[in-house]
C-alpha cells in the first residue's frame, strides 16, 4: 500500500482544537484523518448523517445561539406548553 500527501485547507482555531483532542485520544492528526477516509470506504459514504436543517430546525437553532428561546422551571411546565 502506497501513502500519499494531500494539502487541506481547514481553520486554524479548530485544527489547534482538534490535535489537542487527539493527542489526548493518543492520536495524531494524520492517523485521524486515516481513520476517518477508511470509514468513509466502510460506509460507502461519510460514517454520519448530513441533512440540511428543516425550516423549524433551524429557527429552533438561531433560538438557542440568540438565547432568545423559551425558557421553563422544571420538565412538567415543558411538558405542559408542548401539549398546548
Amino acid at each position: 500500500m502506497h501513502k500519499i500527501q494531500t494539502t487541506i485547507r481547514i481553520e486554524d482555531r479548530n485544527y489547534f482544537q482538534a490535535k489537542e483532542i487527539l493527542n489526548k485520544m493518543g492520536l495524531t492528526y494524520s492517523q485521524a484523518i486515516s481513520l476517518f477516509n477508511n470509514m468513509i470506504v466502510l460506509n460507502n459514504g461519510l460514517p454520519f448523517e448530513v441533512k440540511i436543517p428543516t425550516e423549524d430546525t433551524q429557527k429552533a437553532l438561531d433560538e438557542l445561539s440568540s438565547k432568545k428561546g423559551e425558557k421553563f422551571k422544571n420538565t412538567d411546565d415543558l411538558f405542559e406548553d408542548l401539549d398546548n
